[in-house]
């Protein structure tokens, strides 16, 4: 039996920047160590399922896997896999639904689409669970995690904290744009520090520019450094924990975000973020999304 699969970059309306993400269109038949193989096969941070809806009044059952494992929720996965459906309506001349909710482990996850001119260009997302913050790291294990020295790390406003809304990562601030970009993963100190709380990445940023006190828009520059010594270019689910951990500070009740990715592994991303606390915490992250590659594969002969 032939599946379809197509590759978008997430987070950049350029090919072959942003974060590339495959979907593999009708899972349908595929067992899971099946869909393990096949995401480690492609190799990219994470690969998506499209199975039917369980029920009738969702879009479809999406399933997220690694090389190595499966993930409750994941960002940029959810945003590039609501664009390609999307885009599959468009070409055959069907008009996308302006929403989607995909049925994940982590629950319900809803999606708007973005269009401009009638097409769609991207998708946002809203995370599936509160924000929540779990244990603190200490900041010379940090410092050791990222090659850092720990005066380099900034504790002024929280410490290395994890955090989730959906997929828990370590939330560190860097204290300067420079240092940021001496962030070197080191594997002994992460096979030491991590997991932790649920994380096994760390999301290290900066502040670009912001008011005081957190006003209501904050730009950022950020690093994700996963346990298998890889970066990510951008990482949805930690950006929109990251704001939500900001907005927390001082009980903020509205907070946007425009955040930097992937710059130092050539794939710049930009992720938008929107972060609500009024009669329920909201957090939601968009991005521009371009298609790559689209194709087929068998597995009659594997088992």
């Amino acid at each position: 039996m032939k599946h379809q699969y197509v590759t978008a970059d997430v987070f950049s309306s350029t090919a072959f920047h942003g974060n590339p993400v495959a979907v593999v269109l009708d899972a349908v038949g595929l067992s899971s160590e099946q869909m393990q193989r096949i995401a480690a096969e492609f190799g990219y941070s994470e690969t998506t399922f499209v199975l039917p809806p369980k029920s009738a009044e969702h879009s479809a059952w999406v399933r997220i896997f690694s090389p190595s494992k499966e993930f409750p929720f994941a960002g940029h996965p959810n945003i590039g896999t609501a664009y390609i459906l999307a885009m599959e309506m468009y070409r055959s001349g069907i008009l996308p639904p302006e929403t989607m909710v995909f049925e994940e482990a982590a629950g319900l996850v809803p999606m708007r689409i973005l269009f401009e001119e009638g097409r769609p260009i991207g998708a946002e997302l809203i995370a599936p669970e509160p924000f929540s913050k779990r244990a603190t790291v200490d900041q010379m294990q940090v410092a050791a995690c990222l090659s850092l020295n720990p005066d380099q790390i900034n504790i002024t406003n929280h410490p290395p904290q994890v955090a989730s809304v959906g997929l828990p990562f370590i939330i560190v601030e860097i204290k300067s744009q420079e240092a940021l970009r001496q962030c070197a993963p080191n594997p002994a100190a992460f096979k030491l520090t991590v997991p932790v709380g649920g994380a096994t990445s760390i999301y290290a940023y900066t502040k670009i520019s912001t008011g005081s006190d957190y006003t209501a828009h904050i730009d950022l520059e950020a690093r994700t450094f996963t346990h298998r010594m890889t970066e990510d270019p951008g990482t949805g689910s930690a950006t929109a924990a990251a704001i939500a951990l900001l907005a927390s500070l001082d009980a903020r009740k509205l907070m946007t975000a425009c955040v930097t990715q992937g710059l130092s592994v050539g794939r710049p991303s930009v992720l938008n973020v929107h972060y609500s606390r009024d009669e329920a915490e909201e957090v939601r992250v968009s991005g521009d999304c371009v298609i790559v590659m689209r194709g087929t594969f068998s597995l009659e002969d594997q088992g």
